[in-house]
């Protein structure tokens, strides 16, 4: 470990700490300091919107992140990310399911069932003879992927006055988070720390699959563990925010760079990046942007940063 790196962990905690009090008091509305206590009215908005907010943006964040970090490593591949094998898709038309014949009650649960089902449906198809290759298990989530796009199109072109609705929450966003979602959410760092756990046979499997089986890795099981609770984490995350993508692909990339690609300093930092990085772009967005959905943020600075590593890896 690099003598820099726990400096560097404590000023992102420090970083994320102090972003989180800015992001209480930045909002479309002015809000003095002196006067949460004292006006009723900024208490309400500083209590019941931006506190949950904040914190939700701060663990969905680490969510995505640690799932990022973790399918990167077990796939020894800096393009992957939570929603590589199928996460989001699944999680965007189980929401949409809610929203068109339910109008949307239980969307959370909708969203959170769809994602953890398609991530296991993938594995169910990918495995054979009691093994995962890793190129099936991406081929098949693309397929997946795209199969579940197709039938989110079609509930979306018949869904009538739910149509904007479903857009709207595709573009993911956390105009709609309450206290309840947080409470949700509070399951986020116990998946985390379940992970950082494993933080050693990440490294070792990143080797390559059959010298982690001659160090002694059950490389198996570690792919249904970290499989699980990947995407356990993005389906919180999906239920709770809807569809924000590059999250988990650009955050460990840019900290791997940073700290090295050893996880136990890797996975930490890459959540306190991703926590500070969601914070601010959904603070940007309901300050500058009239709520614009945060996802579209996301996008904006990630997709050009995909397709630098695209790049990249073809000059290699």
């Amino acid at each position: 470990m690099s003598p820099r790196n726990p400096l560097i962990l404590i000023a992102l905690f420090v970083t994320l700490l102090l972003s989180m009090a800015a992001a209480v008091l930045t909002g479309p509305t002015s809000i003095p300091i002196g006067s949460i206590l004292t006006n009723p009215v900024y208490y309400q908005i500083i209590s019941e919107i931006r506190v949950p907010r904040v914190i939700a943006a701060v663990l969905v964040g680490a969510a995505l992140a640690t799932a990022g970090t973790a399918m990167q490593g077990l796939f020894r591949n800096p393009m992957a990310d939570p929603y590589i094998i199928g996460t989001s898709a699944g999680g965007s038309l189980g929401a949409a399911i809610s929203i068109v014949f339910l109008a949307g009650l239980g969307l959370p649960v909708f969203a959170f069932i769809g994602a953890i089902g398609s991530t296991f449906l993938v594995y169910m198809i990918a495995r054979r003879g009691g093994k995962v290759p890793v190129e099936t298990l991406l081929l098949t989530g693309v397929a997946l992927s795209m199969f579940l796009s197709a039938m989110l199109s079609f509930l979306m072109y018949t869904a009538g006055k739910s149509l904007h609705q479903i857009i709207f929450w595709l573009m993911g966003g956390f105009w709609t988070v309450s206290w309840s979602q947080v409470h949700v959410g509070l399951l986020i760092p116990i998946g985390c720390v379940a992970i950082y756990i494993f933080a050693r046979d990440i490294n070792i499997i990143s080797l390559g699959e059959e010298e982690a089986m001659h160090l002694g890795v059950n490389v198996e099981q570690l792919k249904v563990i970290l499989l699980f609770i990947s995407s356990l984490l993005a389906g919180i995350a999906v239920s709770i925010a809807g569809a924000i993508g590059f999250i988990g692909l650009i955050t460990p990339h840019i900290m791997r760079t940073i700290v090295g690609p050893d996880h136990r300093v890797l996975l930490p930092a890459a959540i306190l990046a991703g926590s500070i990085l969601l914070l601010w772009a959904d603070t940007f967005a309901r300050t500058f942007g009239n709520e614009m959905p945060v996802g579209i943020i996301t996008s904006f600075f990630g997709a050009p940063f995909f397709m630098y590593l695209l790049r990249r890896r073809m000059r290699a």
